[in-house]
C-alpha cells in the first residue's frame, strides 16, 4: 500500500501535445484519481486550455499527497472533436497512466498523443 502522508512541497502538472498536427490539445479532458491497494477514488476531472496544459496545478500544497495515481486522458473525444474519423472501435480512446510520487517534489506527466500512438515521460 502506497503512502499517503501529507507533503506540501509537491505539486503535479500534465500538458498533452497533438503529436498528429504538432500543436498543443486544446479541450481534452482529464481525469485524476489516486489509488490505494484495489480502491480508485476520483479527485477531479478538468480540461486542457489552449496550450494543452491546465490552468492550475493538478495537486498543489495541501492536496499534494505521496501515492499512487492514475491520470485518464479522453484522447479518443479529443481527436474525433478534431476531425479526425476513428475506427470503432478506436485503437486509442481512453489513455490512462498509472504512476507514483514517492517525494514531496513537481511531478510533471506530460502525454504526447495521435490516432495510433502515445507516450509520456516524468518531464520537470
Amino acid at each position: 500500500m502506497a503512502e499517503t502522508s501529507k507533503a506540501d512541497g509537491g505539486r503535479l502538472t500534465t500538458h498533452v501535445l497533438d503529436t498528429a498536427t504538432g500543436r498543443p490539445a486544446k479541450g481534452l479532458s482529464i481525469g485524476l484519481f489516486h489509488i490505494d491497494g484495489q480502491n480508485r477514488t476520483h479527485l477531479k476531472t478538468v480540461a486542457t486550455n489552449g496550450d494543452g496544459r491546465c490552468d492550475a496545478p493538478l495537486l498543489a500544497g495541501s492536496d499534494f499527497r505521496i501515492g499512487e495515481y492514475e491520470l485518464v486522458f479522453a484522447a479518443g473525444d479529443y481527436l474525433r472533436g478534431q476531425g479526425i474519423k476513428l475506427p470503432e472501435p478506436a485503437f486509442l480512446d481512453i489513455v490512462p497512466i498509472r504512476f507514483g510520487m514517492a517525494e514531496a517534489r513537481h511531478y510533471h506527466v506530460p502525454l504526447l498523443i495521435s490516432p495510433y500512438g502515445y507516450s509520456t515521460y516524468r518531464g520537470s
